[in-house]
């Protein structure tokens, strides 16, 4: 006997076809950003590369979608410029019709105790990790079609309180507060908004500034025993941006290899 439809006993709406589907990965020039484009790409998106500073990077990440038969082009943008921002969709509805999927990569890390934190580094960090993934987010919400997803990046670190780390905790712990609002917002809209939390993962951003010991300590915490790498993030970025992965919407994903 079939559910009544406020049961959900109706099928899913049918969702709008785009062939192909339009990913804008902002960040898509190093890291898990990177290893997302690809991801993407070798599943049909047509890619656009949002990049800051590293053109030849992100260059060499359109090569790569391209050879694996993707389409992919690659553009400039101050993630916290909302001028510039606005651009790159623009940029990329002229390229390839529209947008399905954001991926929100950027970010920056500084690490202090907050007793020592020089301020004008906070409020750089800020910048980049709270201001620029609510620009982002912004556009995005205006112009996202339906069927489509948002990722955004918090950290494990949101919840595993590392000592160092206050202001870039703090940074994330706003991403994943206006991404779950972003997800209650867009109802109506049959578009995602979810957020990824890697823990330790091998990328220059992690890696940089810290020694051999910190980092073998930290890739013992999991109970897998390493490092994530940007394909183990990028994979669940995947899923969250396809249809498989509909179905999830307003949560925070932790990607740590089971770090409690």
């Amino acid at each position: 006997m079939p559910l009544p439809a406020s049961l959900g006993g109706t099928a899913a709406p049918a969702r709008p076809s785009a062939s192909p589907r339009v990913a804008i990965v902002v960040g898509g020039s190093r890291g898990i950003g990177r290893r997302t484009v690809g991801r993407l790409a070798a599943d049909g998106y047509a890619v656009m590369v949002g990049y800051a500073e590293n053109r030849d990077e992100a260059e060499a990440a359109v090569k790569e979608a391209v050879a694996d038969g993707g389409r992919a082009i690659a553009v400039r943008a101050d993630v916290a410029d909302e001028r510039a921002v606005a651009a790159l969709f623009d940029a990329a509805e002229a390229e390839f019709g529209g947008g399905d999927v954001v991926v929100h990569a950027a970010g920056r890390m500084h690490l202090a105790p907050i007793a020592e934190l020089d301020l004008a580094v906070l409020d750089d960090l800020h910048r980049t990790n709270i201001r620029g993934t609510f620009v982002v987010v912004q556009q995005a919400a205006r112009r996202v079609r339906p069927g489509g997803a948002f990722v955004t990046f918090s950290s494990s670190v949101v919840g595993l309180a590392f000592p160092g780390y206050g202001a870039y905790a703090t940074s994330k712990g706003a991403v994943e507060a206006l991404t779950l609002i972003l997800a209650r917002e867009l109802r109506g809209r049959d578009v995602t908004a979810n957020t990824v939390a890697p823990g330790p993962t091998a990328t220059h951003l992690f890696l940089d500034d810290k020694d051999e010991k910190t980092i073998a300590r930290l890739a013992a915490q999991p109970p897998l025993e390493r490092l994530g790498t940007p394909a183990d993030i990028a994979e669940v970025v995947a899923f969250l941006a396809s249809p498989a992965g509909h179905w999830i919407n307003g949560q925070v994903i932790r990607v740590n290899g089971g770090i409690i």
